[in-house]
This record gives C-alpha cells, sequence and structure tokens, in this order.
C-alpha cells in the first residue's frame, strides 16, 4: 500500500510540474511579438509541443503577419523557416487530437500563409474538418467555407455539403458577416429557390444597425458571382458604406466602385464621398499599387486641378508600375476619355516589358483600350497582333476565340491569314450569339476592307457569313426558355444582329410570352428598348404583368418599363390601370431615386403625358436643385449632359402642359450655350425644300428654315398662311438658329412668338423625320417626336410630320387642306 502510494505521489508531482512548464510554453508562445521568437521556441521545446501548443503558434505566425501593412510582410520566410515545417508536421500528426475550431484556425492560417492549396496539412485539415462538419460552429463552418474557396474548390463535394447544412439551418443564422461570408463560399453550387432565401434572408440581417462595411461587400461580391442586380441589396450596402466613411480607405473604395461598375450600379452621393475622401488623401498614396487604385476612383471625379496632378504623377511613376496596373491606368483613360499624349506615350513604352505577361483576356482587353484611345504606335500593335494571333491558334474556347477575332479586327489593317477564317468556321456551332456577333462583325469589316486576299476569299467568306447566319438562326429556334433566351440576348449589340437576327430574336420572344414573368419583365423590356421594336403583344404582356405584380417589382425597375412605353409612344391595353399603378408604386418610394434619377424618370412620365404632382414639385425646388448640381459634378460626361438635357426638357414639358404648377422657364441660358457650342451641318434636304418652296410661295420672304420657337424647339422649315390659304410674310415672326449673335441678345423671344397673326392666319411648322423618329419596321412615331407635335401645337402650330421620302408631296398637300 505504502509503495502504491508513493508510485501516485510521484505521478501527481510529474504531471503537475509537466501542467505548469507546459502553461509556461503556451503563455511564453502567445507573449512573442516576432516570427523568430515563435520559431526559438519551437526549436527549444520540439520534444513538449502537444497539439494546443502547435495550433497556437501557427495561428500567431499569421497573426503577426496580418499586423504589418501588405509591403511588409514576409510570409515566404516565415513558410521556408525550418521550423514552419516542423509545425506543420507536428500539426499533421495530431490533427485528429485537435478541437473543432483549432483545426479551421490552422487551415485559415496556413492559407493566408500562401501554403499551397494542395499542400499535405492542408488535405489533412480539410479531411478532418469534412468528418467534424457536422457539428461546427456557425463562425467555424463559415471560416472553413471561405479557405474552400480561396482552395479554388468551388465545385467539391465538401462545399456542397457545406451548402447543405447553410439550408437546412438558414433560419438560425443571425450574424451577417457569417451569412455573407457563407454566401461567397457555397454561390456556384446552389439553386435559384435557395438564391432567393438567401437574398431574404440578407436583407433582413442588413436591417440591423451595426452593419461592418466588409460585410457589405462581401454581399456585393455575391451579388457579382451570381451575375444578379438587386436592387434592394445594393441600396442597402450603398447605405452602409456611406454611414461608414471614416473607416473608407483608397482599397475599399476602389474595390466598391470596381464591384459597382461589374453590377452596373451608381450611387452619386458614395461618389462624392470617395472624391472627398480620396482629395483630401492625395499626397498619402505614393506606391505604385495604391495609385493605381486612387487614379482608378478618383480620376473619373476630380475636377481639372486635381486630374492634372494624377496624370502627372502617373507620367512619373509609369517606370514602377507592374502588368496590372498598368492595365488599371489604361482603363481608367478609357473610362475617362482622356487622350493625354504624354501619358499614353510614356504607357505604351512601358507596355513592352510587360506584354508577355498577360493572359488572352487581359491582352483582349488591352488591345481595346489602345484602340479606343487612338494609340498610333505601329510597333505596339505589331507585337500585339503576333501574341494574340498566338493564342488563337491554341485557343479551344468558342469565347476566347472570338474575342481574339473580335479585337484583330480593330487593329490597323493587315492581311488575314486563312488560318483566322478557319479557326472561326471551327467554333461556330459553339458560339453563343454575342460570339457569332463578334466574329460576323470582324469578317464584314475584313472583306469590305479588302484585307482578305487569297485565293477565293471572297467566296469563303460569303459562305462563311451563310453558315453564321445558319448557326445563329438554329440557336435561337432551338430555345425553349425565355430566360435563357434573354441572358444571351442582353450582351448581343452589333449590325449583324440588327440586320440578320433582329426579326427571328422577336418571333422567340413572342412564342415564349407565356414564360414572361415579374422576374424577366426587366431584361425582356430593356431588349425591346434595345431593338426598337413595337411588339404590342409583347408590350401588353409586360404591362399587364407588370400591374400584376406591382409590388414584387422594385421602383427603379418600373422606371426602365415606363422608359419602354414612353420612347415607343405605345398605349397598352389597359393604359390609364399602367401609368396609374406605375405612378403610385413610384411616388410612394420616391426615396429609392437620387436625385438625377428623379430627373429622369420625371421626363420619362412627361413624355407619356404624366405629371405626378408630388414629383413635379420635388424637382423644382431650390433645395433639391442645388443638390443636383452637387452630384452632377462627379457623375459621368455623357449621363451629365444627359441629365442637364432632360430637365430643360420636362422644365419645358411642364411651363407648356401644366401651368398650374407655377413653374419658372429657368433654362434660357442653357439653351442659348447648347446652340452657341452645337456643330450647325448644312442639311441638303433642308435646303432644296426651301429653294423649291420660296419659287412655288413667291418669295424666301414667306418660308424660313432653321427656326427657333418659344422654349428653343428648332422646326426645320416654317410658313404662314392666312385665312385664304396664300402665303403670308413671316420675315419678323421668329428667331433663326442661323443669327446666333441675335439669339443670345434676345430675352423677349416668348413675347415676340405671341404676336398676333391676322384673324383665320395659321403657322405651319414642317418637320422631317429619319428613321430614328419611328420604331424599328414600321411608321409608329416614338416618343420624343410626338412630344414636339404636341408642343408645337400648343404653341400654335399646324405641324406636319413626314418622312424624308415623302417630304415634299405631303406638304403640297397640307397646304391645300390647312385650316
Amino acid at each position: 500500500m505504502l509503495c502504491l502510494r508513493r508510485v501516485c505521489l510521484f505521478m501527481l508531482r510529474h504531471y503537475q510540474a509537466r501542467t505548469l512548464s507546459s502553461d509556461l510554453l503556451l503563455s511564453q508562445i502567445n507573449s512573442c511579438t516576432h516570427e523568430d521568437e515563435v520559431f526559438s521556441l519551437v526549436g527549444w521545446n520540439k520534444a513538449r509541443l502537444s497539439e494546443k501548443h502547435v495550433g497556437i503558434a501557427l495561428n500567431l505566425l499569421w497573426e503577426l503577419q496580418k499586423k504589418r501593412p501588405l509591403p511588409l510582410r514576409t510570409s515566404d520566410y516565415v513558410r521556408n523557416h525550418s521550423q514552419f515545417l516542423t509545425l506543420c508536421i507536428l500539426a499533421e500528426k495530431t490533427v485528429e487530437h485537435m478541437e473543432d475550431e483549432a483545426i479551421v484556425d490552422i487551415l485559415y492560417s496556413i492559407l493566408r500563409l500562401n501554403v499551397e492549396d494542395h499542400d499535405s496539412l492542408a488535405e489533412v485539415l480539410v479531411t478532418e474538418a469534412w468528418k467534424r462538419l457536422e457539428r461546427l460552429s456557425w463562425p467555424a463552418l463559415s471560416k472553413f467555407a471561405l479557405c474552400l474557396y480561396k482552395q479554388h474548390r468551388r465545385f467539391s463535394p465538401v462545399i456542397g455539403k457545406v451548402a447543405q447544412i447553410v439550408d437546412m439551418k438558414l433560419d438560425s443564422i443571425q450574424d451577417i458577416r457569417i451569412l455573407s461570408v457563407l454566401m461567397i463560399s457555397i454561390y456556384d453550387v446552389i439553386s435559384q429557390s435557395f438564391q432567393d432565401r438567401l437574398l431574404q434572408k440578407a436583407g433582413q440581417l442588413l436591417e440591423e444597425k451595426e452593419v461592418h462595411f466588409n460585410s457589405a461587400k462581401r454581399i456585393l461580391q455575391f451579388l457579382q458571382n451570381v451575375k444578379l442586380r438587386y436592387h434592394p441589396l445594393l441600396e442597402r450596402c450603398n447605405k452602409i458604406f456611406l454611414k461608414n466613411t471614416s473607416r473608407l480607405d483608397v482599397h475599399s473604395i476602389s474595390h466598391i466602385f470596381g464591384l459597382y461598375e461589374q453590377l452596373r450600379f451608381d450611387s452619386a452621393e458614395f461618389r462624392l464621398v470617395a472624391k472627398q475622401l480620396l482629395s483630401e488623401a492625395i499626397d498619402d498614396y505614393d506606391d505604385p499599387e495604391t495609385f493605381a487604385k486612387l487614379f482608378f476612383t478618383l480620376a473619373p471625379l476630380a475636377g481639372s486641378t486635381v486630374r492634372e496632378r494624377l496624370l502627372v504623377t502617373a507620367v512619373r511613376m509609369a517606370e514602377e508600375f507592374n502588368c496590372h496596373q498598368v492595365l488599371v491606368i489604361l482603363k481608367t483613360m478609357q473610362k475617362m476619355k482622356c487622350r493625354d499624349s504624354h501619358l499614353l506615350k510614356k504607357m505604351t513604352s512601358v507596355l513592352h516589358k510587360h506584354l508577355d505577361s498577360y493572359h488572352v483576356l487581359q491582352l483582349v482587353k488591352l488591345t481595346q483600350y489602345l484602340v479606343v484611345l487612338r494609340c498610333h504606335n505601329l510597333e505596339l500593335f505589331a507585337k500585339l497582333k503576333m501574341l494574340l494571333f498566338g493564342f488563337l491558334k491554341s485557343s479551344v474556347v468558342p469565347a476566347d476565340t472570338a474575342a481574339i477575332i473580335r479585337v484583330l479586327a480593330m487593329l490597323p489593317p493587315f492581311q488575314v491569314e486563312e488560318i483566322i477564317i478557319n479557326k472561326a468556321a471551327a467554333v461556330l456551332p459553339q458560339c453563343r450569339l454575342h460570339h457569332l456577333n463578334c466574329i460576323a462583325t470582324a469578317l464584314v469589316k475584313w472583306n469590305h476592307c479588302d484585307q482578305l486576299h487569297w485565293q477565293n476569299s471572297s467566296e469563303l467568306c460569303v459562305q462563311l457569313l451563310q453558315k453564321l447566319n445558319d448557326c445563329g438562326f438554329q440557336r435561337l429556334q432551338k430555345a425553349n426558355s425565355l430566360n435563357l433566351l434573354l441572358e444571351e440576348l442582353t450582351h448581343v449589340n452589333g449590325e449583324w444582329f440588327e440586320e440578320v437576327m433582329n426579326e427571328e430574336a422577336m418571333a422567340m420572344c413572342q412564342r415564349l410570352i407565356d414564360q414572361i414573368t415579374w422576374a424577366n419583365v426587366i431584361q425582356l423590356s430593356s431588349f425591346l428598348m434595345k431593338t426598337n421594336y413595337c411588339c404590342p403583344s409583347l408590350l401588353d404582356r409586360i404591362a399587364s404583368v407588370t400591374v400584376e405584380n406591382i409590388d414584387k417589382i422594385h421602383p427603379f425597375e418600373i422606371y426602365f418599363i415606363l422608359f419602354l412605353f414612353s420612347a415607343l409612344n405605345y398605349n397598352p391595353a389597359a393604359t390609364e390601370e399602367f401609368f396609374e399603378s406605375c405612378i403610385q408604386h413610384l411616388t410612394s418610394n420616391l426615396s429609392c431615386f437620387e436625385t438625377h434619377h428623379l430627373v429622369l424618370l420625371g421626363h420619362v412620365l412627361a413624355v407619356a403625358g404624366y405629371f405626378p404632382p408630388v414629383l413635379i414639385m420635388r424637382i423644382f425646388n431650390v433645395f433639391f436643385l442645388s443638390k443636383l448640381d452637387a452630384q452632377l459634378e462627379v457623375l459621368p460626361d455623357t449621363l451629365k449632359q444627359r441629365v442637364r438635357l432632360h430637365l430643360m426638357k420636362l422644365n419645358r414639358a411642364v411651363c407648356l402642359e401644366c401651368p398650374e404648377f407655377h413653374i419658372p422657364w429657368f433654362h434660357e441660358r442653357y439653351c442659348q450655350h447648347v446652340i452657341h457650342n452645337s456643330r450647325r451641318q448644312i442639311n441638303p434636304l433642308r435646303q432644296h425644300v426651301h429653294r423649291m418652296l420660296t419659287e412655288i410661295l413667291g418669295g424666301s420672304h414667306y418660308a424660313r428654315t432653321s427656326v427657333l420657337t418659344p422654349y428653343y424647339y428648332e422646326i426645320d422649315i416654317e410658313c404662314v398662311l392666312d385665312e385664304n390659304k396664300k402665303p403670308f410674310s413671316c420675315m419678323a415672326q421668329n428667331i433663326l438658329l442661323d443669327d446666333v449673335k441675335r439669339i443670345h441678345l434676345r430675352h423677349d423671344i416668348k413675347d415676340e412668338a405671341k404676336k398676333a397673326l391676322p384673324p383665320g392666319a395659321q403657322r405651319i411648322a414642317l418637320e422631317f423625320l429619319d428613321s430614328k423618329a419611328f420604331s424599328k419596321h414600321s411608321r409608329h412615331l416614338k416618343g420624343e417626336p410626338a412630344v414636339k407635335k404636341r408642343h408645337l401645337e400648343m404653341l400654335g402650330y399646324h405641324v406636319v410630320q413626314v418622312s424624308s421620302q415623302q417630304y415634299f408631296m405631303s406638304f403640297l398637300s397640307c397646304i391645300n387642306s390647312a385650316d
């Protein structure tokens, strides 16, 4: 008994000593402030390291790296250290004894230290975590899913199992950080219904008071991954970014702008915040990586002074840019339409050393940027052509082949080799409509420019175009899903599709008309707007689906639907019900719109003849207009000009059609400025008709060309007939666009136009309309020309709008019948 007691006491003392020693070692590891200290402890205590020591040491190595700025991190040194290998071996041996969370933490840490995805330790940790998947906590499961995502295991069975667990237990997730990580990790293996549930859950959790902006960024990343522009989440994420402006830096801002660009979402308010934040810290970003991001975000927003500083700095730093940063600079220059010759020359000189680093799609984008920026470096283009040609020879992906052929056609003229045509012919049966369009455009250009010089080249080109057309028709005719068809049609543009495929595409949409739902009605509306077809059956179906599901459709998407009907000047079967339902939905949700969007919405409704008082009074308000002016400064130039033009048109429409609102006309200077800066082109048709009319009517003072009316409508030709249908002199009736100085000096244009005509006299306005004024293949007048006619009639004109082919006979007939 005594001997047994002594043995027990000895074992107890030994265990206590070992525990105290182990606790001391754990404390020593946790107190390390440098990687070398960790490695020293590991080297001295190899025999005493437990699985807990190993896990904490590996995690600490990543924590120490994370605290340093990215350029100062030493992951390579850590990963190649002999004691790091020791830790990995020990971890691999003791993995079965580790706690669940410890396994996931170690996997995350070694991946952040850039250990290879298929390293033996990483494989062992993934296998062990997979076994314990069902019992992992939500934080551990989300972290593990992120590790799988970083290992590119997007379609692996284990990520499918993670998705299954999330699907089953989704309601129990109450943390947007956890949900957002899971969403970007499992997006490749989820169904449409599961995706909808994730979006709904994310919307609920984003309503919490405190949401970190990184969670919002991950939600945007998910939307980008699934290629979905879902406005409710986009708007909520944008609000979170605006609430967290103090935490934003150039890296996060550039990332957000990149996601917004891919999602085709914009926020003028966020642009203003970004401009202010980055302009204040412009001197802090002096290394190539951060400056490239600064240039990408700030240059398109900045004023002339700041923009010039950025251009000068870009020239100075050009030699330091890597291949990716050069691409970012050129992309931004294209986006802001900057053709600064000094910077472009500098970037092209730097490009030569980077060309071999680009993969095929980067090379395609690079070539496109240089062509749009009007680069004239023939040596560079020759090298690009050689590299693209090499990629084309080895390409087996139809999308890549089509992209290369499209961009080769952009290059300065060269003799097209037969192998390019053969390569195009080989991929045609596998191509989507967009790819077929790219190839067709290139073929037509090469044939037109006489760049095909081998024997029977023209015949071969014609045969290939016919085969291409056949492939396009077959692809359309096999479509049995409207959603898949619209997904493909969304990306198609160009003459080939418009001339060859358009009618067949419209026929297929009509055949699948029963598949139109509230979820795809926006895509269909966008396609119809792009094609310029006025198809009553499709438009009526869109209207009825919209009215039936008005509460399911986001207000911003209602705007696009109304834009279609307004632009095409089409009234659906139940016109009043349709417009009233849409207007009610919109006016109840005006807070969803930014200031410039409200202007565009107001104009769309005005073209259709609707002027909701709540919208009109909101727009024509001093505070609103001041806010609009501020936001216009950071919008792209094209959008800025469009908004200003539509505000003027809305102001004109309200003054003419709704005088009861008492809105003043305040676009006099704007209109004069536009006239002064517009490039006046001589219209031969207008001159020809004017000469003939002066002969018929008896003198040049009986007919005027380029007449400017009150509110600055331009009339092609104006004449006045008295009560006996005789011509009446109209010399002093209006101001002419030819007389620019006189326009600028006159302030009584409205009063001038209101001068009384002789009793029974009638002003006649002759308008020549080209094909753009009508819907495709029809004589159905579109919205803008219809509004102009409506307004001119309010100003006292008898309006004759004729197509140019039948201009003169119609006008003479109008003179005889006018009353």
